[in-house]
């Protein structure tokens, strides 16, 4: 994934620029940038690895040097970005969310033309930030250009520009994520996250559209392309990647998580699967408060059976070695015994992807005295990796814990009845459920049905892209 965040102001907004991109540094892991403009200094940039280290700590140091009154940055967990870009148009820089399927074509395609040469990184692939670049420099202006290469990736992409003028904000043209405009009394600021802003002062005074194009200036706003008819908006970001404190088409995360876990409480008291447990839980942190709804509307406890250990290793996967990585994510898990031992435990999760480590927590569990672990996912059976953002670090469809275990039941013939597995009610959807419980060692197994996460968002269900759970686009 990744997160960007930029600000123009009639004052300097280096710090503004750097805590709004620090505040999205939960949606990427990989790369933090800034590139800043002063009308005297000219551009100012700078790329960190934050891989081992938090962005704060990264650029506390540069803060000193930048000094500007725009400026933009992001968290990357794919490229180094923000690009300064040299062009007809002039210098710029750019900083891009999205995904690109066919990256591979369009270079080969830009090679054909007679286009110049693209600056490789060590795998030997383009950055996607360039390759953006260089679609929209086709054209005989941004907007254009960036509508062209909205239309030209197969994927999704959002971009921000800083120009010496302003900024250029532009969603992607389905609106699979989000793109927000704040105000303060001396200018304005774009976020993916709308709580990044409000903690330093803005307030929200627009919700960029699918592939609605906008320039920002210290004096205002001005549509350069107006929204498009068809929104597909991530469903995910609410049901896990998204913050607790953010909106969506005016739409919170934690209430949303909140009437989530009710209505899977509901559903499924109203079925007569309801097990008779001790406590409800989460599995920290974006399942406590699915968990919370659910302990609310079932009449359960609540409890915290487990905490994560976060302040030295706040990223399990942040050492290099994969043993060492799999045995910080062990020593993260504290347990609370009086919580634990004896009792019957009812989990909820925002997700099962490809379940590796939600095994050894369930076997954390039972090795910490648990008598029974229910496992509760908040979203649908992941039937399909995600082709529109870097979300999941899957490679293949058949790493999905679900995917898989249809494999393993029916083999080839049941990747034709995913439909039947993903639903609950179905002969196929029970026997998944029952392949899981005993692979994954869960006394009972439930997933939030579709029906049920739609209600729980509650914006028009045309809207919100399910691909990941039913494959349609």
């Amino acid at each position: 994934m990744g997160g960007f965040f930029g600000a123009i102001s009639r004052r300097d907004c280096v710090a503004d620029v750097f805590f709004g991109v620090d505040y999205h540094s939960h949606l990427g892991t990989r790369r933090g940038g800034m590139a800043v403009y002063d009308s005297e200094i000219g551009f100012q940039r700078q790329i960190h690895s934050i891989e081992n280290t938090p962005f704060r700590t990264k650029f506390e140091a540069d803060l000193s040097r930048f000094h500007g009154r725009s400026g933009i940055g992001c968290i990357s967990d794919t490229d180094p970005q923000p690009l300064l870009v040299r062009s007809r148009f002039g210098l710029y820089a750019i900083a891009t969310v999205g995904r690109i399927n066919n990256a591979e074509k369009l270079v080969e395609e830009r090679f054909a033309s007679g286009g110049s040469q693209f600056m490789a990184m060590s795998s030997g692939k383009v950055n996607e930030t360039e390759l953006t670049a260089a679609l929209i420099n086709q054209k005989d202006s941004l907007v254009d250009g960036i509508r062209y290469a909205q239309d030209t990736i197969d994927g999704s992409m959002s971009v921000l520009l800083l120009l010496k003028d302003g900024i250029i904000a532009a969603r992607d043209r389905l609106g699979r994520l989000p793109a927000l405009i704040g105000q303060n009394e001396d200018g304005y600021c774009v976020s993916f996250e709308s709580f990044a802003y409000r903690k330093l002062g803005y307030y929200t005074m627009h919700e960029l559209g699918p592939g609605e194009i906008m320039k920002i200036t210290s004096r205002g706003i001005e549509m350069l392309a107006p929204p498009l008819d068809t929104m597909r908006i991530c469903a995910f970001l609410w049901t896990y990647y998204g913050y607790p404190n953010s909106n969506y088409e005016g739409v919170n995360v934690e209430l949303m998580r909140y009437r989530n876990g009710e209505i899977m409480a509901r559903d499924e008291n109203k079925r007569g699967k309801l097990p008779d447990v001790d406590y409800v839980a989460g599995v920290p942190d974006s399942g406590l408060p699915h968990a919370i709804g659910f302990a609310n509307q079932s009449g359960k406890r609540f409890a915290r059976p487990f905490v994560k250990y976060t302040p030295t290793w706040p990223r399990s996967f942040m050492p290099e070695n994969q043993e060492i990585r799999d045995q910080v994510a062990r020593m993260k898990q504290i347990p609370v015994p009086e919580l634990i031992e004896g009792k019957r435990l009812l989990f909820v999760d925002d997700s099962i992807v490809r379940g590796t480590q939600l095994r050894e927590t369930v076997e954390f569990l039972y090795e910490s005295g648990a008598e029974e672990v229910h496992m509760r996912s908040a979203c649908p059976p992941v039937m399909y990796g995600c082709k529109y953002l870097n979300f999941s670090r899957s490679n293949s469809d058949m790493e999905l814990l679900a995917r898989k275990t249809v494999q393993s039941i029916e083999g080839d013939e049941g990747q034709k009845h995913l439909d039947e597995y993903a639903d609950a009610s179905t002969e196929r959807g029970q026997c998944l459920l029952k392949a899981i419980c005993e692979d994954m060692g869960f006394s009972s197994l439930g997933y939030q049905s579709l029906n049920g996460l739609l209600e729980a968002i509650g914006i028009d269900k045309e809207k919100i892209c399910t691909y990941c759970w039913t494959g349609k686009e």
